[in-house]
This record gives C-alpha cells, sequence and structure tokens, in this order.
C-alpha cells in the first residue's frame, strides 16, 4: 500500500542533510571559539520549527531575538529558542551583537526586511523563494551584494552528495551530450490540509507570490540550473486538484529549454502521495536517475556503472544550508552558499513559468 506523506515525514526527509557528517572534501574551517548570536525575523513560515531544531544542534549558535508581526506567534516560536521577543526591529538592527537574521516571514515581508537587514549590516538566511516578483527579488539580491554580506537559502538539493556527484560527472563532460532531465518536489499538502491554519498564508499566491509550482517546484529548478546553466525558454501548465485553497495551484510542470539545448521538466505538486522519482539527467554517454534518494548511475566508460544496483561512490555531504550558512557566519571559509543573484533568477525564471502558463506559450526568458 502507498503511505500518504504526512507534514512531520515530509520536513523529517527535507532536513535530513541538517544531520549529515562534515562538510563537502576541501573546505577551510577555522575555529569558533565565540558564541554566534542571531535573530529570527518572521516567524511564519512551515519550516520556522524545522529551522529552530536544526540551529538547536550548534552549541556556538545563540538564537538572542524573535520578532513577527504577530506577537502571539513571536512568543509561541521564542519559547522554543530560549529567545527574547521584541516588537520593535530596531531593537535587533542596533545591536552590534546580532550577526545575522533568519527570515522566515511571510514571502511578501521579504522585501521590507531584506532590506532593513542590510542597512543594519546583518548576514542573511532568506528561506526560499526570495521574493514573490522578479523585481522585489533583484532589488534584495542588489542590495545584499553591495553590502557584501553572507547570504543563504534554503536550496536544500546542493547539499546532498548524489546531486554533488552528478554535478561533477557533467562537469568532467562524463554525460556527453545531455538532452533531457527531469527534477521534482511534490507531496500531499492539500490533501491533508498543511496550510489550514496557521500556515494558510502558504497557499494564497497574494502573500507566497506563486502556489505549489512556484513554493515546490523552485527546489527543483534551482537543481536543474544548478547543474545545467541559464534558461534559455519555459513553457508550463498549472491547475487546482482539490479546490481546498481556493484558485491556488496545488500541481504544475514546466517545460524548461536551456542554453546549453537541454530540456528539462520541473514538477510540483501539493496532491502527491509519492515522488520516488526526483531527478534524472539524461545524455549520450551516461544517465542518473535518483529514485527513493538512491542515485543508479549508467555509464559504459565507468566500471561498475551499469544502472543494476545504487551507486554509492559519493562524496561527502554538506549540512543543511542553514548550518552551513551559521558556519560562513562563524568564519569558515569557501562555503558553497547560494548567491543573491542565484536566488533572484530562480524567480525571474519561475515568474515566466507563471506567465507562459497563464499565456498558453513558450515564454522567452
Amino acid at each position: 500500500m502507498i503511505e500518504s506523506m504526512t507534514r512531520r515525514t515530509f520536513i523529517k526527509g527535507t532536513a535530513a542533510a541538517a544531520v549529515l557528517a562534515g562538510p563537502l572534501r576541501g573546505l577551510a574551517a577555522v575555529e569558533k571559539p565565540q558564541t554566534i548570536n542571531l535573530a529570527f525575523i518572521g516567524c511564519a513560515h512551515i519550516h520556522t520549527s524545522q529551522f529552530i531544531s536544526i540551529l538547536q544542534t550548534r552549541a556556538d549558535v545563540k538564537v538572542k531575538y524573535a520578532w513577527d508581526h504577530s506577537a502571539a506567534r513571536a512568543q509561541k516560536y521564542a519559547k522554543d529558542l530560549n529567545a527574547k521577543v521584541v516588537t520593535n526591529l530596531d531593537e535587533i538592527w542596533g545591536d552590534p551583537a546580532i550577526a545575522g537574521v533568519v527570515i522566515t516571514s511571510e514571502t511578501n515581508c521579504h522585501l521590507e526586511l531584506v532590506l532593513a537587514a542590510v542597512k543594519a549590516q546583518k548576514h542573511l538566511f532568506v528561506e526560499k523563494p526570495l521574493g514573490t516578483n522578479v523585481a522585489d527579488a533583484a532589488a534584495m539580491a542588489d542590495a545584499i551584494e553591495k553590502a557584501g554580506l553572507l547570504f543563504n537559502t534554503g536550496y536544500d538539493n546542493r547539499s546532498m552528495p548524489h546531486h554533488w556527484f552528478i554535478k561533477e560527472q557533467i562537469a568532467k563532460g562524463t554525460f556527453g551530450k545531455i538532452s533531457r532531465a527531469y527534477a521534482s518536489r511534490c507531496h500531499n499538502a492539500a490533501l491533508e490540509g498543511w496550510f489550514d491554519g496557521d500556515f494558510r498564508w502558504m497557499a494564497d499566491p497574494k502573500i507566497a507570490g506563486f502556489g505549489a509550482l512556484g513554493d515546490l517546484g523552485t527546489h527543483p529548478l534551482d537543481l536543474l540550473m544548478w547543474l545545467l546553466g541559464d534558461v534559455e525558454a519555459v513553457t508550463a501548465d498549472v491547475k487546482s486538484v482539490t479546490g481546498r485553497y481556493g484558485d491556488c495551484d496545488e500541481t504544475g510542470e514546466a517545460l524548461v529549454r536551456f542554453k546549453n539545448g537541454a530540456i528539462g521538466t520541473v514538477a510540483a505538486s501539493y496532491v502527491a502521495l509519492k515522488d520516488p522519482v526526483t531527478l534524472m539527467i539524461s545524455g549520450t554517454e551516461a544517465h542518473a536517475m535518483m529514485y527513493d534518494n538512491h542515485l543508479f548511475f549508467v555509464c559504459p566508460k565507468i566500471g561498475g556503472a551499469d544502472g543494476r544496483k545504487m551507486w554509492t561512490k559519493l562524496p561527502r555531504p554538506l549540512s543543511h544550508p542553514l548550518l552551513l550558512w551559521a558556519d560562513a557566519v562563524a568564519g569558515t571559509r569557501d562555503i558553497p552558499l547560494v548567491k543573491p543573484r542565484e536566488a533572484a533568477e530562480r524567480v525571474r525564471v519561475m515568474e515566466a513559468i507563471y506567465r507562459a502558463a497563464r499565456e498558453k506559450k513558450w515564454i522567452t526568458v
């Protein structure tokens, strides 16, 4: 019997990289004798509890403050953090002990909060997507980059050793000419009502910016762009299935034409019981597929790569993106963080995907 995915099991699965051992090879570490003081700015996102649990694995991290425009919500998470609730953000912006902020607010609040954090010279972890539209995302990326601040966002696919292996093989030319690719992130949020209560805003495109394809689909979109490069054109279809959240799209797929000639499919859904095949890369000389978080790899030029059993010759995994950012704030060098410009570009492509879905045509990005 196919089991439905609960919110708890989904969050546990997406958090798995947080407890994986050690960084990818080649990172230059420094000693961390001092406590890293952080603040939570906005506690609205469904991953807020997960991020709190992740940070609690770090003895050198202290969350000093929690703020949210909802005092009750701030109080709820401040208790878990053993942090002080603040009602005036100036208390956080003006505290020189605060090295960085974790922004898990509603997406349509990101612009104001990010620009204020930049002005206060605080490093930023901003939950994805960066913004609800391309203009806001570009403004945030510009501000962060000009200020020279450390930034990361929750693209946890980049922490998986299987994906690093595929990226390395693509760079070596092992795949030959890549013709097609597929990436997905799906769960059953709409079937189980994950967004019925406190997280209702996440299924409101006016607040979240997008529906399922934009919220979940930004993960596989980032993965394919990270692996294959810039996008040339897109087309897509999105729809509601249950109608539980009004006109919010609950499932969708986009065709993405990359500048290197490959055609990719990005899939996302709030109405999927299972999502076993999360990545496929097909080239003229190699093929890779992720099935139930296991890699199957075919390449006639590499011994043992016949696809009959799981491929296990992998690099070391990375930690969760939040922990990578904390490492960077603490002074660890050469951490592979998501660049603000990359995060903004994902919003730009996703905005084009939704336009293509509305207009039923290919859109040049």
